[in-house]
């Protein structure tokens, strides 16, 4: 059976706690937990009517008891808006009608999502093109098969006099560790910013409230709405929109799995994506597993991060294309800024990074 063993593993007790916490997961009362045959399949045709109906109603009974396929999906951090149409995919029952068990479970600060995907203790991550293209370039298996959003949701959060993040030169910019390794040395030479302007983010935003020349790095639903809660006027620009060429809230598996198993990778695909259609018209399903899997997680938030997730575009971009679209421009785009910002070695393989194989079942539209 597909993946048997990954769903033995994550029903054993000894998995770790950090990944048990915040798991998503139903299963049908005709799942086979133990990844064996059914008994109704070892029905032997003899001739004679009343064999034949036995042996038909058999077989009958023994479609519903075929398990589906099982696939662990973890997320890149708590579940939040941005990650509503995975759970809307869960929640309206869209992978159970491809055929699909599929389990979510949240991420966070203390969980590396690409060590657990290669461990073979996850089937499919929530990525980004940095993370794939570095582990390429170490000879890691990871491979990216959709992309949610057209683009990546970092930006920069300012003072309501800050018009531009061309505005930001003259600024003190909050950085954090992972930034300084992703999107600063872009944002550094397209403004002609200088590493003496950075300090440490460390996600507390007192020192952005207390000071109008400061501005920072922010995720569209997050710091804003945190700014909003305090009654702090603010501005927020995404980097994409300023050519940033990575995509954001990506689907990344390994290349045994997209290459052994592509039929279950493409109804997960094809299931997610129509998922995040159906959550932008109707996201009350996706939201009630949201909370129940972050209860710190408030419905003005979700709806906060809707709301921005709309006004952005970022599910069909400009061109309103299919969601999950990616396109070998873009990830060649990628690639050329991570070296020539000296974060990859141009002797990657860059196209390993991805594949465009599942994009032809692509068909749902934000819009």
């Amino acid at each position: 059976m597909l993946f048997a063993q990954h769903c033995i593993r994550f029903s054993d007790t000894a998995q770790p706690e950090r990944i048990r916490r915040g798991m998503v997961h139903a299963s049908g009362p005709n799942r086979n937990r133990g990844g064996g045959p059914s008994p109704m399949r070892s029905i032997r045709f003899d001739t004679g009517a009343s064999t034949l109906l036995a042996a038909t109603l058999a077989l009958a009974m023994a479609g519903p008891a075929r398990a589906a396929d099982k696939i662990v999906f973890l997320t890149s951090w708590y579940a939040q808006a941005e990650h509503g149409g995975f759970y809307q995919a869960k929640a309206t029952g869209l992978y159970e009608k491809a055929g699909l068990d599929v389990e979510i479970r949240m991420g966070g600060p203390q969980v590396n999502g690409m060590q657990l995907l290669l461990a073979g203790e996850a089937d499919a991550i929530m990525g980004y093109d940095i993370q794939v293209l570095q582990a390429v370039e170490k000879g890691l298996p990871a491979v990216t098969v959709a992309a949610s959003f057209q683009y990546d949701l970092q930006g920069m959060m300012t003072h309501d006099d800050v018009t531009s993040l061309a505005g930001v030169k003259d600024k003190t910019i909050l950085v954090s560790s992972a930034g300084m390794t992703a999107w600063w040395p872009w944002l550094k030479k397209k403004y002609a910013l200088s590493d003496g302007q950075v300090r440490a983010y460390t996600f507390n935003l007192q020192p952005f409230f207390a000071d109008k020349t400061v501005v920072q790095q922010a995720y569209p639903s997050s710091e804003p709405f945190q700014a909003q809660e305090k009654g702090v006027p603010v501005n927020f620009f995404l980097f994409a929109k300023d050519g940033y060429p990575p995509y954001g809230t990506t689907i990344v598996t390994t290349r045994k799995l997209a290459e052994g198993k592509p039929e279950a990778m493409r109804k997960f695909v094809a299931a997610s994506m129509e998922g995040w259609k159906s959550y932008m018209a109707n996201p009350a399903p996706a939201n009630a597993l949201i909370k129940a899997a972050n209860p710190k997680m408030s419905d003005s938030q979700i709806a906060f991060g809707i709301a921005r997730m709309k006004a952005l575009k970022v599910l069909g971009g400009e061109e309103n294309v299919a969601i999950g679209t990616m396109t070998e421009a873009r990830w060649k785009a990628s690639y050329d800024y991570l070296v020539e910002a000296g974060l990859l070695k141009a002797s990657t393989d860059w196209k390993r990074a991805f594949t465009l194989d599942f994009m032809p079942v692509l068909s749902a539209k934000a819009e």
